[in-house]
């Protein structure tokens, strides 16, 4: 369950690696509560082993939080990555427990979405929420992600199929945002 937005946080953003497997794993597990019937992160060696291959094949791109020690502090995804006349991805996003409510998502989107826009060349993100989380829907319109509608039983977690909401994002409203930011803050 993502948190609501904060003050950014000092946090570093790295591709997982097949050395993360353990911690990765051991933070899953204790998680399960957190996340059951939001997110199914990989939680075995093999389901890790395809998400580093997922990530390796260009598809995918996967990043781990971790605070300045290097401790795991949650993930963002942007998957089902679309080239040609779509550039688009869908993102995805959990912390791991012991991390929620601390601003660490807010965060950890901040730095992934100027890469998504930037490094990675996607013109639109779009992200789907469970109509019932509140944190991640106050997220995601606090980052400047518009409500593009619902989509019933559209993503099936925990073995059910689950109704989301579809918020969208493209680089024009980012750059838009970018720019209103630079203003209110005194940065032209």
């Amino acid at each position: 369950m993502p948190d609501t937005p904060r003050k950014p946080l000092p946090l570093r953003l790295r591709a997982p690696q097949t050395e993360d497997c353990a911690a990765f794993l051991r933070a899953v597990s204790r998680s399960r509560r957190l996340h059951a019937g939001r997110v199914s992160p990989p939680d075995t060696r093999a389901l890790f082993r395809t998400w580093l291959e997922r990530i390796a094949d260009g598809s995918y791109y996967g990043h781990l939080l971790l605070d300045t020690e290097g401790e795991l502090l949650g993930v963002v995804n942007l998957s089902e990555v679309i080239r040609g006349g779509y550039q688009s991805a869908y993102l995805g996003y959990y912390v791991f427990a012991g991390y929620e409510c601390q601003g660490v998502m807010s965060s950890g989107l901040r730095m992934v979405l100027p890469r998504a826009f930037g490094e990675y060349r996607l013109h639109r993100v779009e992200a789907a929420v469970q109509p019932g989380n509140i944190a991640s829907r106050r997220l995601v319109q606090h980052l400047g992600f518009r409500l593009e509608g619902l989509s019933l039983r559209s993503v099936k977690i925990g073995g059910r199929w689950r109704d989301h909401e579809r918020w969208a994002l493209t680089t024009e409203e980012w750059r838009a945002s970018a720019a209103h930011r630079r203003k209110t803050d005194g940065r032209n």
